[in-house]
């Protein structure tokens, strides 16, 4: 078992964050090794120091493709290899998107994400989907698609068709990898994160908790996504739904402490971006969602559905704001 010092956590305690900071694993480790309230204390801090704290950016999320993925991501519903009762659906009209998308402007999300169950889009359906991203630009939205590995020229395509963000995320550690996903690499999520980048597309990546992973596991993840150069604009960090069915259905739910202290490392570790509380929003409390904003998160998806699972609805939301003090963005 990984033990940190008590030194290194104490100078974690006091630490300032710079844009040269080199996260190394054990840096973010004893950022989790420290009192709760330390912890909070100090990434509020760095969140107050680059954001209006009382400032939440709102998305919506749409499946434009569903199911019937070749991969085999041990948490996904979506994965043809798994039974689940997600069901094959073709990839959906570009008038049906538009709609979508205008509702969702008219809710009060400001960036509109399309996802597409698929390893890797082909040309044909590049065509349909930068028609999209061009008719959701066209709104006044922000646009972000996450669509799996791209090839090459196909960021270039995206970037001309007006997007903004590219979501693809690294899910989890390097060294644990694998005991979630075997059909690709987490140097494959690498790549298409490279080619985004070298595009002129934001990057919007993060991972998932709760799939069985260690605190360093975690601590790992958060480094590797802080060490990006520069680091990713948006940070979704998800908690798991445990979905029948797929291979992580009887997976321990995380503890709530470990989840909050998570989003504080991240905001820490990551000062500009922004940190988005996603998937396994809609069973968290008012409490705790809001301890995760103290700690840092300024992101939310903001619709009542996260591709095939539940999210927490857009009433609840904005009760839930009004009762914080706090406006979205």
């Amino acid at each position: 078992m990984n033990t940190i010092s008590p030194s290194a956590v104490a100078a974690a305690k006091d630490a300032v964050p710079t844009s040269a900071t080199k996260w190394t694993v054990s840096k973010v480790e004893a950022l989790y090794q420290l009192p709760l309230m330390d912890l909070l204390y100090q990434a509020h801090q760095v969140h107050r120091a680059n954001f209006d704290p009382n400032e939440i950016q709102r998305s919506a999320l749409i499946s434009i493709k569903t199911g019937g993925c070749s991969e085999d991501c041990s948490y996904c519903s979506q994965s043809a290899r798994y039974q689940t009762d997600t069901d094959r659906e073709a990839l959906m009209q570009v008038d049906e998107v538009i709609q979508a998308a205008r509702d969702a402007k008219a809710n009060g999300a400001t960036r509109f994400c399309m996802g597409a169950a698929w390893r890797g889009p082909k040309e044909k359906q590049m065509e349909v989907v930068t028609e999209m991203i061009r008719e959701v630009k066209a709104l006044g939205m922000e646009t972000c698609v996450t669509l799996g590995m791209l090839k090459d020229g196909q960021a270039e395509q995206l970037k001309a068709a007006g997007l903004d963000y590219y979501n693809h995320n690294v899910d989890t550690d390097a060294d644990f990898y694998e005991k979630v996903i075997s059909t690709h690499t987490h140097a494959d999520r690498l790549d298409t994160i490279s080619m985004v980048r070298n595009a002129g597309i934001k990057v919007c990546s993060g991972g998932i908790l709760g799939m069985g992973e260690s605190r360093r596991n975690r601590a790992a993840m958060v480094a590797q996504l802080a060490n990006l150069n520069p680091p990713p604009d948006s940070v979704p960090i998800n908690n798991l739904v445990a979905i029948p069915g797929t291979p992580l259905a009887a997976s321990e739910k995380l503890d709530n402490f470990e989840f909050v202290r998570t989003i504080a490392a991240a905001r820490i570790t990551m000062p500009k971006s922004y940190i988005r509380l996603s998937a396994g929003r809609e069973s968290m409390s008012e409490e705790l969602q809001a301890m995760c904003f103290f700690a840092g998160a300024n992101s939310i998806f903001y619709c009542e559905k996260l591709l095939t699972t539940m999210n927490a609805g857009t009433n609840r939301d904005v009760a839930m704001f009004e009762k914080l003090g706090l406006k979205a963005i």
